[in-house]
């Protein structure tokens, strides 16, 4: 982790408070959270459910806005941003990964890691050395034509995984990526995000309950109702 220094900064984010409902339903989902994390970064939150985990990544994401507080991506400032400006960051600037992998059933791996590139009419020949290129990089190199429901949950999401990085995002959002996974398949698809980070231009913010997969991440904070600590909450 030597190799970061503060200047590097890629995801600034201050006093961000989010919250929902009212009175006594009322629910702090960030409570003024600071969180710097620096180009070349795999950060893992850890967290129960329901201390604010997914709310995090959709404020840094631009899916959900932040009732106070700041989020910096680069040079630039979401809260100046309109709807237009978050689509295009999001289509070109952060990618998504999720629990439930995504993938549109019908498809079979090639054709779903194709989709973003077919939303931005990608040339069909730079279109399909793309896709056979990440798909190789995640070890499916020889399952391109299986469809979802010919895949093991592990590799239904390293397809998840080669379509984020589709358009060469700088940014990965993984909400909770091996919830679905036995631990040595989870284990396999931390490695391999790690790995992501470690060979390329890629920043990965991930949300994580388990305690097996911290190792692998540059850096560990800890959420807990909404406030942030780089050290785990004392049991009591």
């Amino acid at each position: 982790m030597g190799r970061h220094t503060a200047s590097d900064g890629f995801v600034v984010a201050r006093g961000l408070v989010r919250e929902y409902g009212k009175g006594d339903n009322r629910v702090l989902a960030l409570d003024n959270v600071d969180l710097t994390i620096n180009r070349g970064e795999l950060v893992a939150v850890r967290g129960p459910s329901g201390s604010g985990k997914t709310t995090l990544l959709n404020v840094i994401g631009g899916l959900d806005r932040p009732d106070g507080g700041s989020v910096n991506i680069g040079d630039r400032a979401l809260e100046d941003f309109t709807e237009a400006d978050l689509v295009e960051l999001r289509r070109t600037t952060i990618a998504y990964i999720f629990q439930a992998f995504g993938l549109i059933p019908i498809l079979t791996a090639v054709e779903n890691v194709e989709v973003p590139l077919r939303l931005v009419n990608t040339d069909p020949i730079e279109r399909e050395a793309r896709v056979a290129e990440l798909l190789k990089q995640v070890g499916l190199a020889e399952r391109m034509g299986h469809r979802p429901h010919e895949l093991s949950g592990g590799e239904q999401q390293r397809v998840a995984v080669a379509r984020a990085l589709t358009n060469r995002p700088q940014l990965i959002l993984a909400d909770e990526p091996t919830g679905q996974l036995d631990s040595q398949t989870g284990r396999e698809i931390m490695a391999l995000l790690r790995d992501l980070v470690d060979d390329g231009n890629l920043t990965i913010l991930v949300a994580t309950h388990d305690p097996d997969l911290l190792d692998i991440a540059h850096r560990v904070i800890h959420l807990t109702d909404g406030q942030l600590s780089d050290t785990p909450p004392t049991p009591t």
